[in-house]
Protein backbone atom coordinates (compact mmCIF):
# COMPACT_ATOMS: atom_id res chain seq x y z
CA UNK A 1 0.00 0.00 0.00
CA UNK A 2 1.24 3.39 -0.74
CA UNK A 3 3.05 5.49 1.98
CA UNK A 4 1.88 8.63 0.29
CA UNK A 5 -1.14 10.55 1.78
CA UNK A 6 -4.69 9.49 1.01
CA UNK A 7 -5.83 13.17 0.73
CA UNK A 8 -5.30 14.80 -2.28
CA UNK A 9 -3.21 18.43 -2.31
CA UNK A 10 -5.98 20.12 -3.77
CA UNK A 11 -7.96 20.01 -0.67
CA UNK A 12 -10.73 18.13 -1.99
CA UNK A 13 -12.34 15.19 -0.28
CA UNK A 14 -12.10 11.73 -2.27
CA UNK A 15 -15.57 10.14 -3.58
CA UNK A 16 -15.15 7.46 -1.31
CA UNK A 17 -13.52 7.99 2.03
CA UNK A 18 -13.67 4.39 4.01
CA UNK A 19 -12.95 4.96 7.94
CA UNK A 20 -12.22 1.86 10.47
CA UNK A 21 -12.87 1.75 14.22
CA UNK A 22 -11.08 0.74 16.66
CA UNK A 23 -11.84 0.99 20.17
CA UNK A 24 -13.69 3.94 21.69
CA UNK A 25 -15.61 5.17 24.64
CA UNK A 26 -18.13 3.28 26.76
CA UNK A 27 -21.44 3.62 25.08
CA UNK A 28 -22.95 4.04 21.80
CA UNK A 29 -21.19 7.25 20.42
CA UNK A 30 -19.08 5.30 17.97
CA UNK A 31 -21.93 4.01 16.65
CA UNK A 32 -23.64 7.37 16.08
CA UNK A 33 -20.62 8.58 14.63
CA UNK A 34 -20.32 5.48 12.32
CA UNK A 35 -23.95 5.79 11.55
CA UNK A 36 -23.60 9.71 10.61
CA UNK A 37 -20.54 8.69 8.40
CA UNK A 38 -22.44 6.64 6.36
CA UNK A 39 -25.25 8.87 6.05
CA UNK A 40 -22.16 11.22 4.51
CA UNK A 41 -21.41 8.73 1.87
CA UNK A 42 -18.31 6.91 3.83
CA UNK A 43 -17.79 3.25 3.93
CA UNK A 44 -17.59 2.41 7.95
CA UNK A 45 -16.37 -0.60 9.70
CA UNK A 46 -15.58 -1.41 13.11
CA UNK A 47 -12.58 -3.85 15.02
CA UNK A 48 -13.74 -5.31 17.91
CA UNK A 49 -11.66 -6.91 20.61
CA UNK A 50 -14.60 -7.77 23.32
CA UNK A 51 -18.13 -8.22 23.87
CA UNK A 52 -18.59 -4.36 25.39
CA UNK A 53 -17.18 -3.10 21.86
CA UNK A 54 -19.48 -5.67 19.89
CA UNK A 55 -22.46 -4.58 21.80
CA UNK A 56 -22.29 -0.77 21.13
CA UNK A 57 -21.69 -1.32 17.60
CA UNK A 58 -25.19 -2.16 15.90
CA UNK A 59 -24.72 -2.86 12.39
CA UNK A 60 -23.31 -6.67 12.01
CA UNK A 61 -22.37 -6.42 8.44
CA UNK A 62 -19.26 -3.83 9.37
CA UNK A 63 -18.68 -5.16 12.48
CA UNK A 64 -14.89 -7.63 12.60
CA UNK A 65 -13.74 -9.15 15.69
CA UNK A 66 -10.60 -9.48 16.42
CA UNK A 67 -9.79 -12.48 18.89
CA UNK A 68 -5.79 -13.58 18.29
CA UNK A 69 -3.02 -12.81 20.25
CA UNK A 70 -1.97 -9.02 21.00
CA UNK A 71 1.23 -10.11 19.14
CA UNK A 72 -0.15 -10.79 16.12
CA UNK A 73 -2.42 -7.70 15.62
CA UNK A 74 -0.20 -5.34 13.82
CA UNK A 75 0.09 -7.87 10.99
CA UNK A 76 -3.55 -8.45 11.24
CA UNK A 77 -4.02 -4.62 10.81
CA UNK A 78 -1.87 -4.28 8.10
CA UNK A 79 -3.32 -6.78 5.87
CA UNK A 80 -6.87 -5.58 7.31
CA UNK A 81 -6.48 -1.70 5.49
CA UNK A 82 -4.98 -2.97 2.79
CA UNK A 83 -7.72 -5.23 1.70
CA UNK A 84 -10.62 -2.70 2.66
CA UNK A 85 -8.69 0.30 0.95
CA UNK A 86 -8.79 1.95 4.09
CA UNK A 87 -8.29 5.55 4.02
CA UNK A 88 -9.17 7.13 7.69
CA UNK A 89 -8.73 5.56 11.41
CA UNK A 90 -10.41 6.60 14.08
CA UNK A 91 -10.00 5.63 17.82
CA UNK A 92 -10.22 6.87 21.35
CA UNK A 93 -7.06 7.51 22.93
CA UNK A 94 -3.98 6.66 21.42
CA UNK A 95 -1.41 5.01 24.13
CA UNK A 96 -3.39 1.79 24.35
CA UNK A 97 -1.35 -1.00 22.77
CA UNK A 98 -3.40 -1.82 20.22
CA UNK A 99 -4.20 1.71 19.50
CA UNK A 100 -0.45 2.42 19.35
CA UNK A 101 0.13 -0.19 17.30
CA UNK A 102 -2.32 0.84 14.32
CA UNK A 103 -1.35 3.86 14.72
CA UNK A 104 2.02 3.24 13.93
CA UNK A 105 0.99 1.10 10.95
CA UNK A 106 -1.71 3.52 9.82
CA UNK A 107 0.74 6.60 9.36
CA UNK A 108 3.44 4.22 7.26
CA UNK A 109 0.36 3.75 5.21
CA UNK A 110 -0.62 7.01 4.83
CA UNK A 111 -3.98 6.93 6.48
CA UNK A 112 -5.55 10.02 8.27
CA UNK A 113 -5.58 9.51 11.51
CA UNK A 114 -8.48 10.31 13.87
CA UNK A 115 -7.90 10.53 18.05
CA UNK A 116 -10.68 11.51 20.21
CA UNK A 117 -10.10 12.20 23.66
CA UNK A 118 -11.90 13.78 26.89
CA UNK A 119 -11.87 17.45 26.29
CA UNK A 120 -9.06 19.45 27.21
CA UNK A 121 -11.68 21.92 28.67
CA UNK A 122 -14.09 18.98 30.48
CA UNK A 123 -17.10 18.04 30.65
CA UNK A 124 -18.46 20.47 28.02
CA UNK A 125 -16.78 19.81 25.43
CA UNK A 126 -15.13 16.71 23.83
CA UNK A 127 -11.60 16.52 22.19
CA UNK A 128 -11.14 16.15 18.42
CA UNK A 129 -7.44 15.67 17.03
CA UNK A 130 -5.33 13.63 14.29
CA UNK A 131 -2.06 12.13 14.75
CA UNK A 132 -2.33 11.77 18.69
CA UNK A 133 -3.51 13.46 21.72
CA UNK A 134 -2.50 14.52 25.29
CA UNK A 135 1.42 14.00 25.41
CA UNK A 136 1.29 13.16 21.66
CA UNK A 137 -0.99 16.02 20.69
CA UNK A 138 0.66 19.08 18.07
CA UNK A 139 -0.27 21.25 21.08
CA UNK A 140 2.97 20.14 22.43
CA UNK A 141 4.79 21.76 19.63
CA UNK A 142 3.05 24.59 19.37
CA UNK A 143 4.21 27.95 20.89
CA UNK A 144 1.81 30.75 21.96
CA UNK A 145 3.16 33.17 19.19
CA UNK A 146 1.61 30.66 16.68
CA UNK A 147 -0.99 30.08 17.74
CA UNK A 148 -2.08 34.08 18.07
CA UNK A 149 -0.89 34.05 14.56
CA UNK A 150 -3.47 31.86 13.82
CA UNK A 151 -6.29 33.34 15.82
CA UNK A 152 -5.38 36.69 14.10
CA UNK A 153 -7.30 35.19 11.04
CA UNK A 154 -10.73 34.92 12.39
CA UNK A 155 -12.86 37.35 14.90
CA UNK A 156 -14.83 34.75 17.12
CA UNK A 157 -16.29 35.63 20.57
CA UNK A 158 -15.13 33.18 22.89
CA UNK A 159 -18.30 31.09 24.50
CA UNK A 160 -18.64 30.47 28.13
CA UNK A 161 -19.18 27.47 29.98
CA UNK A 162 -22.98 25.84 29.87
CA UNK A 163 -24.82 26.23 32.95
CA UNK A 164 -25.44 22.55 33.29
CA UNK A 165 -23.01 19.85 35.06
CA UNK A 166 -21.68 16.95 32.39
CA UNK A 167 -23.25 13.40 32.14
CA UNK A 168 -21.35 11.22 34.87
CA UNK A 169 -24.17 8.75 35.63
CA UNK A 170 -24.25 8.00 32.10
CA UNK A 171 -20.94 7.62 32.10
CA UNK A 172 -20.76 5.48 35.32
CA UNK A 173 -23.64 3.17 33.99
CA UNK A 174 -22.04 2.92 30.63
CA UNK A 175 -18.48 1.56 32.40
CA UNK A 176 -20.81 -0.95 34.50
CA UNK A 177 -22.70 -2.19 31.13
CA UNK A 178 -19.45 -2.55 29.33
CA UNK A 179 -17.46 -4.64 31.56
CA UNK A 180 -20.22 -6.73 32.63
CA UNK A 181 -20.59 -7.89 28.84
CA UNK A 182 -16.96 -8.51 29.37
CA UNK A 183 -17.07 -10.25 31.91
CA UNK A 184 -19.92 -12.37 31.72
CA UNK A 185 -19.98 -13.10 27.73
CA UNK A 186 -16.96 -12.38 26.61
CA UNK A 187 -16.15 -16.34 25.44
CA UNK A 188 -15.44 -15.44 22.04
CA UNK A 189 -12.58 -12.99 22.33
CA UNK A 190 -10.68 -15.62 24.45
CA UNK A 191 -7.39 -13.56 23.92
CA UNK A 192 -8.91 -10.58 25.10
CA UNK A 193 -6.30 -8.78 27.48
CA UNK A 194 -7.45 -5.16 28.90
CA UNK A 195 -5.21 -2.11 28.11
CA UNK A 196 -5.31 -2.14 32.19
CA UNK A 197 -3.56 -4.07 35.09
CA UNK A 198 -6.90 -4.53 36.66
CA UNK A 199 -8.82 -8.10 36.12
CA UNK A 200 -12.06 -7.18 34.33
CA UNK A 201 -14.25 -8.77 37.00
CA UNK A 202 -13.05 -6.09 39.66
CA UNK A 203 -13.32 -2.75 37.10
CA UNK A 204 -16.93 -3.76 36.88
CA UNK A 205 -17.68 -4.10 40.44
CA UNK A 206 -15.79 -1.15 40.89
CA UNK A 207 -18.26 0.72 38.45
CA UNK A 208 -21.42 -1.23 39.68
CA UNK A 209 -20.30 0.33 43.62
CA UNK A 210 -19.73 3.22 42.66
CA UNK A 211 -23.08 3.32 40.53
CA UNK A 212 -25.07 2.44 43.73
CA UNK A 213 -23.33 4.01 46.12
CA UNK A 214 -23.33 7.88 44.20
CA UNK A 215 -26.11 8.92 46.52
CA UNK A 216 -23.81 8.54 49.35
CA UNK A 217 -20.67 9.47 48.08
CA UNK A 218 -22.42 13.07 47.26
CA UNK A 219 -23.71 13.55 50.78
CA UNK A 220 -19.76 12.71 51.90
CA UNK A 221 -19.00 14.80 49.45
CA UNK A 222 -21.08 18.15 50.37
CA UNK A 223 -20.12 17.18 53.74
CA UNK A 224 -16.50 18.03 53.20
CA UNK A 225 -17.11 20.87 50.96
CA UNK A 226 -19.13 22.58 52.94
CA UNK A 227 -16.30 21.98 56.16
CA UNK A 228 -13.90 23.32 54.20
CA UNK A 229 -15.43 26.45 52.57
CA UNK A 230 -16.78 27.42 56.56
CA UNK A 231 -13.25 26.53 58.06
CA UNK A 232 -12.33 29.94 57.30
CA UNK A 233 -8.46 29.21 56.43
CA UNK A 234 -6.79 29.91 53.42
CA UNK A 235 -6.01 26.89 51.67
CA UNK A 236 -4.30 25.23 48.68
CA UNK A 237 -5.73 22.51 45.98
CA UNK A 238 -4.31 19.65 45.19
CA UNK A 239 -6.36 17.81 42.00
CA UNK A 240 -5.79 14.27 41.61
CA UNK A 241 -6.02 11.78 38.85
CA UNK A 242 -7.22 8.40 37.68
CA UNK A 243 -3.67 6.24 38.27
CA UNK A 244 -4.89 3.93 35.43
CA UNK A 245 -5.33 6.94 33.39
CA UNK A 246 -3.22 7.37 30.13
CA UNK A 247 -2.09 10.26 31.05
CA UNK A 248 -0.87 9.68 34.01
CA UNK A 249 0.46 6.46 33.21
CA UNK A 250 2.21 7.67 29.87
CA UNK A 251 2.88 11.52 30.44
CA UNK A 252 4.47 11.84 33.55
CA UNK A 253 7.42 10.89 35.66
CA UNK A 254 5.15 9.29 38.26
CA UNK A 255 4.74 5.02 38.69
CA UNK A 256 1.90 5.98 41.45
CA UNK A 257 -0.17 8.09 42.95
CA UNK A 258 1.31 7.60 46.28
CA UNK A 259 4.51 8.80 44.82
CA UNK A 260 2.72 12.62 43.70
CA UNK A 261 0.74 12.50 46.81
CA UNK A 262 4.17 12.28 49.34
CA UNK A 263 5.80 14.41 46.62
CA UNK A 264 2.81 17.11 47.80
CA UNK A 265 2.70 16.89 51.55
CA UNK A 266 6.34 17.37 51.59
CA UNK A 267 6.37 20.25 49.82
CA UNK A 268 3.39 21.71 51.81
CA UNK A 269 4.79 20.61 54.91
CA UNK A 270 7.96 22.70 54.24
CA UNK A 271 6.97 25.46 52.61
CA UNK A 272 3.35 26.47 53.25
CA UNK A 273 2.59 29.53 55.94
CA UNK A 274 1.71 27.43 59.36
CA UNK A 275 -1.75 28.46 59.29
CA UNK A 276 -2.76 27.93 55.84
CA UNK A 277 -4.54 24.04 54.96
CA UNK A 278 -4.47 21.46 51.84
CA UNK A 279 -6.78 20.10 50.39
CA UNK A 280 -6.73 16.70 47.96
CA UNK A 281 -9.54 16.80 45.35
CA UNK A 282 -10.49 13.25 44.13
CA UNK A 283 -10.81 12.94 40.22
CA UNK A 284 -14.91 12.51 39.52
CA UNK A 285 -14.57 8.93 38.97
CA UNK A 286 -12.39 7.95 41.32
CA UNK A 287 -13.08 4.21 42.70
CA UNK A 288 -11.34 3.35 45.47
CA UNK A 289 -8.72 1.12 43.51
CA UNK A 290 -6.20 3.11 45.19
CA UNK A 291 -6.71 4.12 48.60
CA UNK A 292 -5.98 8.00 48.30
CA UNK A 293 -7.55 8.73 51.56
CA UNK A 294 -5.25 6.31 53.50
CA UNK A 295 -2.22 7.04 52.19
CA UNK A 296 -3.19 10.94 52.38
CA UNK A 297 -3.64 10.44 56.23
CA UNK A 298 -0.62 8.76 56.96
CA UNK A 299 2.00 11.30 54.75
CA UNK A 300 -0.04 14.38 56.89
CA UNK A 301 1.15 12.36 59.94
CA UNK A 302 4.02 11.50 58.93
CA UNK A 303 5.04 15.10 58.08
CA UNK A 304 3.21 16.90 60.86
CA UNK A 305 0.17 18.02 59.02
CA UNK A 306 -2.56 16.05 59.75
CA UNK A 307 -5.01 18.57 60.86
CA UNK A 308 -4.04 21.00 57.83
CA UNK A 309 -4.80 18.12 54.96
CA UNK A 310 -8.23 17.62 53.66
CA UNK A 311 -10.08 14.63 51.31
CA UNK A 312 -12.90 15.84 48.99
CA UNK A 313 -14.56 12.76 46.83
CA UNK A 314 -15.09 13.74 42.72
CA UNK A 315 -17.38 16.52 42.18
CA UNK A 316 -17.95 20.24 41.08
CA UNK A 317 -14.27 21.77 40.82
CA UNK A 318 -15.65 25.38 41.02
CA UNK A 319 -16.83 25.35 44.69
CA UNK A 320 -13.47 24.67 45.99
CA UNK A 321 -11.24 26.83 43.07
CA UNK A 322 -13.23 30.13 43.94
CA UNK A 323 -11.64 30.39 47.56
CA UNK A 324 -8.50 28.28 46.74
CA UNK A 325 -4.85 30.09 47.18
CA UNK A 326 -3.01 27.83 44.22
CA UNK A 327 -3.19 24.56 42.85
CA UNK A 328 -1.00 21.42 41.94
CA UNK A 329 -0.90 18.72 39.43
CA UNK A 330 0.03 15.99 37.53
CA UNK A 331 -1.60 17.12 34.22
CA UNK A 332 -5.14 17.37 35.28
CA UNK A 333 -7.22 19.28 32.33
CA UNK A 334 -8.92 20.50 35.47
CA UNK A 335 -5.94 22.59 35.57
CA UNK A 336 -7.42 24.81 32.82
CA UNK A 337 -10.04 25.62 35.08
CA UNK A 338 -7.20 26.81 37.19
CA UNK A 339 -5.71 28.83 34.84
CA UNK A 340 -9.06 30.30 33.82
CA UNK A 341 -9.67 31.61 37.32
CA UNK A 342 -6.20 33.67 37.36
CA UNK A 343 -5.17 30.80 40.18
CA UNK A 344 -1.46 30.08 40.29
CA UNK A 345 -0.79 26.58 39.03
CA UNK A 346 2.15 24.02 39.45
CA UNK A 347 2.16 21.17 37.23
CA UNK A 348 4.62 17.92 37.30
CA UNK A 349 3.46 15.61 34.24
CA UNK A 350 3.18 16.77 30.19
CA UNK A 351 -0.04 18.75 29.48
CA UNK A 352 -1.21 20.73 26.05
CA UNK A 353 -1.57 23.29 28.57
CA UNK A 354 1.79 23.45 30.75
CA UNK A 355 3.37 26.36 28.64
CA UNK A 356 5.85 28.86 30.61
CA UNK A 357 3.40 31.98 30.26
CA UNK A 358 0.93 30.30 32.84
CA UNK A 359 2.08 27.22 34.43
CA UNK A 360 4.78 28.04 37.54
CA UNK A 361 8.17 26.56 37.68
CA UNK A 362 8.73 27.09 41.64
CA UNK A 363 10.37 24.60 43.43
CA UNK A 364 7.17 23.03 45.78
CA UNK A 365 8.00 24.46 48.90
CA UNK A 366 8.32 28.09 47.02
CA UNK A 367 5.19 27.73 45.23
CA UNK A 368 3.10 27.10 48.36
CA UNK A 369 5.13 29.66 50.48
CA UNK A 370 4.60 32.61 47.62
CA UNK A 371 3.08 31.17 44.47
CA UNK A 372 3.77 33.16 41.13
CA UNK A 373 0.14 34.03 38.92
CA UNK A 374 0.03 33.33 35.68
CA UNK A 375 -0.49 35.23 32.37
CA UNK A 376 -3.78 35.20 32.55
CA UNK A 377 -3.82 37.55 28.76
CA UNK A 378 -1.34 34.72 27.48
CA UNK A 379 -3.59 31.37 28.92
CA UNK A 380 -7.33 33.58 27.46
CA UNK A 381 -5.43 32.97 24.30
CA UNK A 382 -4.14 29.58 24.45
CA UNK A 383 -8.00 28.87 26.05
CA UNK A 384 -9.64 30.71 22.77
CA UNK A 385 -6.64 28.79 20.11
CA UNK A 386 -8.56 25.84 21.64
CA UNK A 387 -12.24 26.58 21.27
CA UNK A 388 -11.39 27.45 17.77
CA UNK A 389 -9.68 23.96 16.86
CA UNK A 390 -9.85 20.92 18.36
CA UNK A 391 -12.46 21.42 21.49
CA UNK A 392 -15.61 20.84 20.48
CA UNK A 393 -19.19 20.91 22.35
CA UNK A 394 -21.05 18.22 23.36
CA UNK A 395 -20.08 14.73 25.13
CA UNK A 396 -19.57 11.07 24.53
CA UNK A 397 -22.10 9.52 26.93
CA UNK A 398 -25.67 11.52 27.33
CA UNK A 399 -27.94 11.41 24.48
CA UNK A 400 -27.69 15.04 24.26
CA UNK A 401 -24.31 15.63 24.43
CA UNK A 402 -23.86 12.47 21.55
CA UNK A 403 -26.62 14.94 19.65
CA UNK A 404 -24.40 18.18 19.87
CA UNK A 405 -21.22 16.62 19.45
CA UNK A 406 -22.43 14.54 16.10
CA UNK A 407 -23.70 18.15 14.71
CA UNK A 408 -20.16 19.55 14.26
CA UNK A 409 -17.61 16.47 14.48
CA UNK A 410 -18.38 14.99 11.13
CA UNK A 411 -17.96 17.49 8.94
CA UNK A 412 -14.43 18.38 10.49
CA UNK A 413 -13.46 14.68 10.44
CA UNK A 414 -14.75 14.63 6.30
CA UNK A 415 -12.59 18.27 6.40
CA UNK A 416 -8.83 17.97 4.21
CA UNK A 417 -7.20 20.04 7.50
CA UNK A 418 -7.24 18.85 10.86
CA UNK A 419 -8.24 21.67 12.99
CA UNK A 420 -5.18 23.00 13.97
CA UNK A 421 -4.02 23.46 10.06
CA UNK A 422 -7.54 25.11 9.16
CA UNK A 423 -6.81 27.80 11.21
CA UNK A 424 -3.47 28.50 10.37
CA UNK A 425 -4.32 28.40 6.85
CA UNK A 426 -7.28 31.00 7.81
CA UNK A 427 -9.47 28.48 5.97
CA UNK A 428 -13.05 28.49 8.10
CA UNK A 429 -14.25 25.00 9.61
CA UNK A 430 -17.63 23.74 10.64
CA UNK A 431 -16.11 24.32 14.39
CA UNK A 432 -15.49 27.94 13.82
CA UNK A 433 -19.09 28.82 13.00
CA UNK A 434 -21.01 26.74 16.03
CA UNK A 435 -21.19 28.12 19.58
CA UNK A 436 -22.21 26.72 22.47
CA UNK A 437 -25.81 26.23 23.73
CA UNK A 438 -26.96 25.06 26.84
Amino acid sequence: MSTTPILPDDGTVPDRRRFLFLQGPHGPFFDRLGRMLRAAGAEVWRVGFNRGDEVFWRDRRSYIPYDGPTADWPETFRTLIADRQITDLVLYGDVRAIHADAIRVARAAGLVVHVFEEGYLRPYWVTYERDGSNGNSRLMRLDLDEMRQALAQCDTEMPDSPSLWGDMRHHVFYGALYHAQVMFRNARYRNFQPHRDLPVTREFQLYLKRLLLMPWLALDRMTATTRIRRGGFPYHLALLQLEHDSSFQQHSPFDTMAEFLELVIEGFAAGAPAHHHLVFKAHPLEDGRVPQRQVIRRLARQHGVAGRVHYVRGGKLARLLNDARSAVTVNSTAGQQVLWRGLPLRVFGDAVYAKPHFVSQQPLPEFFAAPMRPDSRAYRDFRSYLLETSQVAGGFYSARGRRQLLRQVVDMMLAPDDPYEALAQGRPTPRHMLKVVT
